[in-house]
């Protein structure tokens, strides 16, 4: 049954998109045979869903003779993703506009290619800037007070970093920038809050992505947990071998020590159901801790705020909105999730949901900006930052 509603759900999903595309594809073809006359449309249809669905062809599991050609379809299909979100907006404004001007009686006859022009310096603009946003990465400063004490008096400086999703898009150079970044910070702990992949970890092993990462500098050491898409793209065992062996631990419904502080990683929420065994409970993976040192969880997806505030919880730290990446999808993200970008406090816990620095399919943001979080924790009875020692190794519980 459960295979059957999947397969029921793909097929609804293709034909929405396929229907979305006839539209945008129809459209386009009458500007073209307006500024093009004579385009056949034997060549025109084939080649447009062929750019339309290119995403989705470049996801199969092709030979390995053909992936170099499946990526190149993967990046266009990307990019046309951007332009189909647009188009969905923007056209049946158009479409609205050219009916009220009929029942006006307004003249039409240059509207078609006003409104081509019109929507191409739209489109061009919106892809620049959407891509200003997307490469161009900002900090956030978060200073947190926990009323708790560890092993040091100083402030503590916590790196946090989500939703990489580094593959044939996100590649080594925006890796090699968020590196050099973060280790300006000369943060004491370094947080990758899931989705360190973009699916697959072919192009991760490929272009040699883990010899950037493991330049990552912190005191006490960087840590990761799970997000859906190391799920999506299967080789969860392969990746924290691999991320274990450059001295990163990715936490998998786990809890480790450092700086007198527990970094409680659980499993994404999507191991609830691709998991037989699913994720433990907040109160499971707390359960014998000392929660008078404060407690820093990484969730991927930003859920069950009340239960990390009663459970113990003090820092939450979470991603995979992107706040909706490309506007005005932050306005669905915001309705979907208590919290879906920026800060929050419940009770004494502090929520910090990042957009992430990395991007889901087009490397383009708009209402959004690629981030890195800087989280300055002062404890109770923190003092100036120093360089005193820390007498603390991390240790796995």
């Amino acid at each position: 049954m459960k295979i059957l509603r999947m397969l029921a759900s793909g097929l609804v999903m293709l034909l929405v998109l396929g229907l979305v595309n006839f539209y945008i594809g129809l459209h386009l073809w009458y500007l073209l045979d307006n500024w093009l006359p004579g385009i056949r449309a034997a060549v025109y249809w084939p080649v447009f869903l062929l750019i339309a669905f290119a995403y989705l062809i470049g996801m199969v599991p092709w030979p390995k003779a053909v992936k170099p050609a499946a990526r190149l379809f993967k990046v266009i299909g990307s990019y046309y993703l951007a332009c189909m979100e647009f188009a969905v907006i923007v056209l049946p404004l158009i479409d609205l506009l050219y009916w009220v001007m009929g029942l006006m009686g307004a003249q039409r006859t240059g509207f078609t290619t006003e409104a081509g022009v019109t929507v191409v310096v739209l489109l061009s603009v919106f892809l620049i800037w959407g891509s200003r946003n997307a490469w161009s990465t900002v900090v956030r400063n978060h200073p947190i007070q926990i009323d708790k004490r560890a092993a040091t008096s100083a402030p503590l400086t916590i790196a946090v970093a989500s939703d990489l999703h580094l593959g044939n898009i996100v590649g080594n150079r925006h890796l090699r920038r968020m590196v050099a970044e973060i280790n300006r910070m000369q943060p004491d702990l370094i947080l990758l809050a899931g989705d360190v992949l973009d699916d697959s970890i072919e192009p991760f092993i490929r272009n040699g992505m883990s010899d950037e990462i493991r330049k990552l500098r912190a005191r006490f050491g960087v840590y990761a947990v799970l997000g859906n898409h190391e799920y999506y793209g299967g080789s969860i065992k392969q990746y924290t071998e691999l991320m274990d062996s450059i001295g990163i631990k990715v936490l998998q419904d786990q809890v480790a020590e450092a700086a007198g502080l527990y970094i409680v990683g659980r499993k994404d929420k999507t191991a609830e159901s691709m998991e037989a065994a699913g994720r433990k409970s907040v109160e499971v993976l707390l359960d014998g801790l000392d929660l008078s040192r404060p407690v820093i969880m990484m969730d991927h997806q930003p859920t069950g705020f009340g239960i990390a505030a009663q459970a113990g919880v003090d820092v939450l730290l979470s991603g995979h909105t992107h706040r909706g990446q490309i506007a005005p999808n932050h306005w669905i993200t915001k309705r979907l999730f208590e919290l879906d970008w920026g800060y929050l406090r419940k009770d004494k816990l502090h929520v910090v949901v990042s957009s992430g620095y990395g991007t889901w399919g087009p490397p383009i943001r708009l209402a959004s900006r690629s981030e890195l979080i800087r989280l300055e924790v002062r404890l109770e009875g923190t003092r100036q930052y120093s360089e005193e020692p820390v007498h603390s190794s991390p240790v796995l519980i």
